[in-house]
Formats: C-alpha cells, sequence, structure tokens
C-alpha cells in the first residue's frame, strides 16, 4: 500500500511540475526574445519527456501487478525460502541455484507470462533490479499476446 501512496505522491508532483513548466513556457515566450523562447521550448520538451516516462512507468507497474495478482490468485508465486536476508532479500547462497531454477523453466515454456513473471519475482529478491524488470516486462508482452 504504501508503494501506492508513493507512486501517488510523485504521480502529483510531475504533474504540478509539468503544469508549472507550462506556466513557465507560456511566460517565457510572451517576451520574445530567442533566449526566452528557447527556454520556454526547452521547458515544454522536458515536461513532455517526463509525462511520457511517468505514463510508461504507471502503465508496467499496472500491469506488472495485474500480473502477479493473478499468479498469486493461482497460487503459482515462488516459494521464498526460510532463511532471508533483514533486508528481505534471497541469502547469497540461495541466489544462483534458484535463479537458474527459475531462468531454465522460463527458458522451457518461451511463451509462458508466468514461469517469466517467477524468474523476474525471484531475480527482484536477489536484488537483480535491471533483469528483473526485463523479466516482467516480457511476461507482460506474452500475457498481452496469449493470456
Amino acid at each position: 500500500m504504501s508503494s501506492r501512496i508513493g507512486v501517488a505522491v510523485m504521480g502529483a508532483a510531475l504533474f504540478l511540475y509539468v503544469v508549472v513548466a507550462a506556466w513557465f513556457a507560456v511566460l517565457m515566450f510572451s517576451a520574445a526574445t530567442p533566449l526566452s523562447i528557447a527556454f520556454g521550448v526547452g521547458l515544454i520538451v522536458i515536461a513532455v519527456i517526463g509525462g511520457w516516462a511517468l505514463v510508461r512507468e504507471l502503465m508496467f507497474g499496472f500491469s506488472a501487478d495485474r500480473l502477479g495478482r493473478q499468479l498469486d490468485g493461482e497460487g503459482g508465486m515462488p516459494e521464498a525460502p526460510e532463511a532471508l536476508s533483514p533486508s528481505g532479500r534471497l541469502l547469497r547462497e540461495d541466489v544462483e541455484p534458484m535463479i537458474a531454477q527459475y531462468t531454465t523453466a522460463a527458458a522451457a515454456d518461451a511463451d509462458d507470462w508466468r514461469a517469466r513473471y517467477r524468474l523476474g519475482v525471484v531475480q527482484e529478491a536477489s536484488g537483480r533490479r535491471k533483469d528483473a524488470r526485463a523479466s516482467i516486462r516480457e511476461a507482460i508482452r506474452l500475457a498481452r499476446v496469449r493470456p
């Protein structure tokens, strides 16, 4: 629940930034000097990029959450080992065997979004965030192709 509150706060902050940037851009355009027009264009470009990034991350988060709830409802989430680090991550000695197991399962059925999602969950728990996001993004793509 706290992550949803964080997303809402960051979304509201970015929306406020976009509104203020657009307002400043209009002020810059009204000054009608080459430098102020360039600043105005820069403000609009940065605001558009920020909005695009926010929408993209929200779509990823909602899709990943939907798939995670579905997989959990089916009882298909990976089992966590009994021993975890104080931060909730997998212990180093458990990481490689688990990742190898779930990587093999995902490779065995390349069209199964569930296997790819489980791999992403294990990668996230081991601290491999970039790999986890790529695996979950692939699971989202596969779920859209064949639910």
